[in-house]
């Protein structure tokens, strides 16, 4: 019997590359809606299909969609964060959990970099001028990054590339992981505390856990320098928008850089009107590359597995 691979949902066009990976390993590819479902549908999909595999995007795949199917054997991420997986319900059942961690390294710090370019340079505040018909360049307040401080909050593969290139622009660097014990020259380890204090510019690197939900809180923020910009291109959940928003009122934030919301699509009318806002639409992953590299990955992953071999990227240590 041939062996169903389940794609729950994708977040491009098709599935053409996840497709020829899993069907030219002789493995059956069954495609959900593009739209992540909700957690309900996904369950009937698994109970469906009674999938042996598990590709998913943003859908939650949770402990029911992973005891539908007696025959699974992985749930693979098409992505780096692990939150939209029951993965100790994975564990339990002996299913390996993959994710493709480094694949959009370049994307997500060029992103942050991005973001402080912009607020550095007020690119996105006067380009928004000038279409509304005004031209006055005497309003200027810029600033010069080589004179920053940039303060990056985790400090894994994409944490030390942000850090990097904001050094290559002149900024002095400080980082926060709880998990990091070194760092490179002229990067300095701080708290979480002395950091926000510290920075002008604090980026947002850390995964989505219980410990990091609501990092960036009232409180947080009410310890950052004043006028600061506050960059997340984590996770939305890790940034409290209400605090944020609260932020923006008071000027602690003169501006913010938000690829994630915290419940996203909504967008509050308060931050979308808001000028030091700049927001993209959970994009930061994406380029040509990096979307090519994510599937092809992915899905090779699930043929692994399949065909009775260990994955490269485990995330979990399945009880067997």
């Amino acid at each position: 019997m041939t062996r169903t691979v389940l794609l729950t949902d994708y977040a491009w066009p098709d599935d053409k590359v996840e497709r020829q990976t899993i069907e030219g390993a002789g493995f059956s590819l069954v495609s959900g809606p593009a739209k992540p479902a909700p957690a309900a549908e996904i369950e009937a999909l698994a109970a469906q299909h009674q999938p042996d595999a598990i590709l998913t995007c943003w859908a939650e795949v949770s402990a029911t969609a992973i005891a539908a199917s007696p025959a699974l054997k992985i749930v693979a991420r098409l992505g780096v964060g692990l939150d939209n997986i029951a993965v100790d319900a994975a564990t339990e059942r002996g299913i390996w959990v993959t994710n493709v961690p480094d694949y959009c390294v370049a994307e997500v710090s060029d992103h942050a970099v991005g973001f402080a370019i912009a607020w550095a340079r007020g690119l996105i505040h006067f380009d928004r001028e000038v279409r509304s018909g005004r031209w006055d360049p005497a309003s200027a307040n810029l600033r010069r990054l080589s004179e920053l401080t940039c303060g990056i909050a985790g400090f894994g593969r994409i944490g030390r590339a942000t850090a990097a290139k904001m050094q290559a622009l002149g900024c002095r660097v400080l980082a926060h992981d709880p998990y990091t014990s070194n760092a490179p020259d002229n990067i300095e380890l701080v708290d979480f505390e002395t950091l926000l204090a510290s920075s002008d510019i604090v980026v947002i690197h850390t995964p989505l856990s219980p410990s990091t939900h609501h990092l960036i809180n009232r409180d947080a923020i009410s310890k950052m320098r004043r006028g600061s910009l506050l960059i997340n291109v984590s996770r939305g959940g890790v940034v409290d928008t209400a605090a944020v928003i609260e932020g923006l009122a008071s000027g602690i934030l003169s501006g913010v850089g938000l690829d994630v919301l915290e419940d996203e699509p909504r967008i509050p009318p308060e931050l979308i009107a808001h000028p030091g806002a700049m927001i993209t639409p959970h994009v930061a992953f994406s380029s040509d590359a990096s979307l090519i590299e994510l599937r092809r990955r992915a899905a090779e992953e699930v043929v692994r597995v399949l065909s009775g071999e260990m994955p490269e990227q485990p995330r979990n240590s399945p009880r067997r």
